[in-house]
């Protein structure tokens, strides 16, 4: 208990230098951080020592210390000496392990995607299978954190699992070698109609400049005769600001600024500005965007907005303009924290103002400050990007994320894969036609969705049988509870295209991996549609970029 004691004495000194470093002004705040410390030191020597049962010091730790870190923000953490491997991946696209996506489903640990030539790909594993035990231990129970971990480790070192495989009566065991997991950031670029260009970029990972460069060279390349690039940030969560910098500049000139950041601690301000000429500078560009664009991807669409280098089409961003560096705090563990704002060419900052459970609240367009592009067009702060050319995504509708959420659709389709070895036609020819085979699914697995009226009318019920108002009412509820049945058959049908579009980005994934479900994306995306005829036709073009 005593080296315990010293420990945070020391750490407190440590603490107090540093800080005293970027202000000495402020010792009154010192003190209360000191005094702070030490109580939370005594707190927890009390209870590591009284309290009626057996406790695990590190667990309690890590709770208080991502307690604290939850208060600020949601992008401050904790990262541990366990999840180094986690934070490498999203820092440089890679990491030791079997490369395979995992999530629970059904509470039960199941492959989602295994990727193309890695470990889990080249041993035989499909998404859908549920890993039951890992070198002889149980899964059960364990969370996708927790298998992670154990499933990274060094390259050439082998790991066992048990694997449970739909259609498959009886378990099988399998032995995979690690190795050093490389998950590309540009998965698919190619042509579309109208000699219209497509790049994908789904992380900020290192090298996202020069494989975005790359890949735009090859278009040009491959098709002197093309008229626009359709660049896909959807989906994309961000990463690295240095490659945000340099995906920005593979469309704008060079000495642009591109983005700011600013702090508490002056000294680390920085402005970044592009560096090399741009792969290209004249032709169209339409950056697709929706909610799950965030940070770099905000960066960069926010950029090519304020310069009015580029049309946006989609959704409005997620809000996420914040800096996060690490600090070491011992025992290869790291703090990731937010240290500064980032702000466009514009001035303006993009970071969402309000969150709830961790998610940022939107902000009406009025009560968003105003700033200008460099064409003059009027632009907003205080919450994500909003596009020039807005869409509404059906794939949005509650029915719809109920069944990706709920990993209805992955079940359809790990059921309907089931001894089907490859497609019988190209990516390109592949339909799904058995829609009445999916209703059967539903109805057989008994998925039930639940709207937002059916909960309401379910309270009014329990209310009317409170208040002894049952019998008066059940004609009316009955008949509210019919209409309601007959509204969700009827939204399947409405949402049936976008259903089956996510069918078979999910069917074609299985066989194709990533690069499929991109192709197959091409062919019945709406906004892609949207993008082209946008680029072929310059003069709406140009009209809405001035």
């Amino acid at each position: 208990m005593m080296r315990i004691s010293r420990t945070v004495v020391l750490l407190v000194v440590a603490f107090l230098g540093g800080a005293a470093a970027i202000n000495t002004t402020n010792h009154g705040k010192y003190f209360e951080i000191s005094k702070n410390i030490e109580i939370f030191t005594n707190v927890y020597k009390e209870i590591n020592t009284y309290f009626v049962d057996d406790i695990d010091p590190a667990k309690l730790m890590r709770t208080g210390v991502d307690a604290m870190l939850e208060s600020l923000d949601p992008y401050t953490n904790y990262i541990s000496e366990s999840e180094i491997e986690g934070f490498r991946y999203i820092t440089e696209g890679k990491y030791n392990g079997i490369g395979a996506q995992i999530k629970v489903i059904n509470n039960k640990i199941t492959i989602t995607e295994p990727y193309k030539n890695q470990p889990a790909h080249k041993a035989g594993l499909k998404a859908g299978d549920v890993i039951t035990a890992i070198d002889g231990k149980s899964t059960e129970g364990r969370s996708p954190d927790d298998v992670r971990s154990i499933l990274k480790g060094y390259p050439g070192t082998e790991v066992g699992l048990t694997v449970k495989r739909p259609g498959v009566d009886k378990n099988f065991k399998i032995t995979l070698t690690r190795e050093e997991v490389n998950v590309p950031n540009v998965p698919y670029s190619g042509q579309l109609d109208g000699n219209v260009g497509y790049v994908a970029l789904t992380t900020f990972t290192r090298n996202a400049g020069k494989n975005v460069s790359d890949a735009v060279q090859k278009l040009k390349a491959e098709n002197p005769e093309l008229t626009g690039i359709v660049f896909d940030l959807r989906g994309n969560g961000g990463g690295l600001l240095a490659e945000a910098v340099n995906v920005s500049n593979v469309f704008i000139p060079k000495n642009e600024l591109c983005v700011t950041t600013r702090g508490k601690v002056k000294d680390w301000d920085r402005s970044f500005k592009t560096l090399n000429q741009p792969t290209e500078s004249d032709l169209p560009v339409v950056v697709l965007v929706d909610k799950g664009s965030a940070s770099a991807s905000e960066i960069v669409s926010g950029v090519l907005q304020d310069l009015d280098r580029a049309v946006l089409m989609g959704q409005r961003t997620y809000g996420k303009g914040l800096v996060q560096n690490t600090r070491e705090v011992g025992y290869n563990s790291k703090v990731k924290l937010t240290t500064a704002k980032y702000y466009i060419p514009s001035g303006r900052c993009i970071q969402s103002v309000e969150y709830d459970n961790g998610e940022p609240v939107d902000i009406d367009d009025a009560e968003r400050a105003r700033f200008k592009t460099r064409n003059g067009r009027e632009v907003l702060d205080g919450g994500g990007v909003k596009p020039d050319v807005a869409i509404v995504k059906d794939s949005e509708a509650k029915l719809v994320r109920y069944l990706v959420e709920k990993y209805v659709i992955f079940d359809y389709v790990t059921q309907f894969c089931v001894g089907k070895d490859s497609l019988d036609t190209s990516v390109a020819d592949f339909h799904f036609t058995d829609w009445n085979g999916f209703l059967s699914f539903l109805e057989k697995n008994n998925y039930e969705y639940e709207t937002e009226s059916e909960k309401l009318l379910e309270k009014l019920k329990t209310q009317a049988e409170k208040e002894a108002y049952d019998d008066l009412l059940a004609a009316d509820l009955n008949t509210m509870e019919q209409k309601i049945a007959t509204e969700k058959q009827n939204e399947l049908n409405k949402y049936k295209s976008t259903i089956t579009d996510l069918i078979e980005k999910e069917i074609v994934s299985r066989y194709h991996f990533q690069n499929g479900r991109l192709e197959i994306g091409l062919r019945n995306d709406t906004e892609i549609k949207e993008a082209i005829q946008l680029i072929n036709d310059p003069s709406r073009y140009a009209s809405i970029l001035k």
